[in-house]
């Protein structure tokens, strides 16, 4: 026989104090966690391309597949072409703005 259905407990909304509104932060703390972001993400693309490196290099030694070369290398080569495209971008957009009238 099918058994009844039963009301799920729903746990009421969470709210986090800890965010601060855009209005309330200072364009110097703005412009430094867009740079530490900016930091990290660089960093990210440099681990994939030693991360690559170092299959290849275990590879020629015999201790991963090709397959796993192959994955990291894509890894960093798509991290990398993602890291000239915002560049590109931002390249853009501030030629954007340096081409406005005032």
């Amino acid at each position: 026989m099918i058994q009844a259905v039963t009301a799920i407990p729903v746990q009421p909304v969470q709210v986090n104090n800890n965010i601060t509104a855009v209005g309330q932060s200072t364009p110097a703390e703005v412009t430094q966690s867009f740079g530490n972001f900016l930091e990290q993400a660089l960093n990210s693309v440099s681990a994939q391309e030693q991360n690559a490196q170092v299959q290849a290099t275990q590879f020629m030694a015999g201790k991963v597949d090709v397959s796993q070369v192959m994955i990291a290398s894509e890894q960093a080569q798509l991290s990398l072409q993602l890291t000239t495209q915002i560049r590109n971008r931002v390249v853009e957009a501030y030629q954007d703005i340096m081409r406005m009238q005032l």
